[in-house]
């Protein structure tokens, strides 16, 4: 996995404060690879998930830093989703 994958794991598991995920996500981070997000929290892999969000790594990191809300950056075409909705939904708050 490239450095960029890993920063988001660390990021993402200090911003879930030890805390799981009802479910399964995937994030696919373009041209970087993709992480886990599910009961133990975020983990580098590429498994099957609930949903699946694929972005650029510009777009992902601004969304963890709390900089760019998740449905903005769907709404706005630099957020992909398939699968669960409701699932992403869920994820949403967890990184608000």
């Amino acid at each position: 996995m490239s450095d960029t994958v890993n920063a988001a794991v660390k990021a993402l598991n200090e911003k879930m404060g030890g805390n799981g995920f009802d479910g399964t996500a995937k994030m696919t981070i373009e041209d970087e690879g993709s992480l886990i997000i599910d009961e133990n929290g975020a983990h580098a892999g590429d498994e099957s998930a609930d949903v699946t969000m694929t972005a650029s790594a510009d777009t992902f990191l601004a969304i963890v830093e709390g900089d760019l809300d998740p449905t903005s950056a769907f709404m706005s075409g630099k957020l992909a989703i398939e699968g669960d909705m409701s699932a992403a939904m869920r994820l949403a708050q967890v990184l608000a």
